[in-house]
Order: C-alpha cells, then sequence, then structure tokens
C-alpha cells in the first residue's frame, strides 16, 4: 500500500499545490515566499490526502 500511496501522493500533492498557488496569486501575494509556501502547503497536505485515497482503493 505504500507504494500505491506514494503514486496518489504524487498526483494529489501536484493538485493541491496547483490551488494553493492559484488562491495565492488570487489574492495578489506575489512573492517567492508566498509561492514556495503554497507548494510546501500542497505537499505536506497531500500526504494525508494520498493515504486515505490509497487506504480505500486498496481495500476495494
Amino acid at each position: 500500500m505504500t507504494r500505491l500511496a506514494l503514486i496518489v501522493h504524487a498526483l494529489a500533492s501536484t493538485v493541491i499545490m496547483g490551488i494553493g498557488i492559484v488562491v495565492v496569486l488570487v489574492a495578489g501575494w506575489v512573492s517567492a515566499a508566498a509561492i514556495i509556501g503554497a507548494i510546501v502547503a500542497g505537499l505536506v497536505l497531500g500526504i494525508p490526502v494520498a493515504w486515505l485515497i490509497a487506504k480505500e482503493l486498496y481495500e476495494r
């Protein structure tokens, strides 16, 4: 299941990072620190999301 979670994390974190970057840019925070913060937040938030999705897929 760990391998599945890593694959799902690559997809989920990319989506979350993209949403975060769009939110940051629409809010007008056009700085490197804000964009990097959105990227890091996407990576961190992607871990539990990927684990939950992988768990659900693995149980089916």
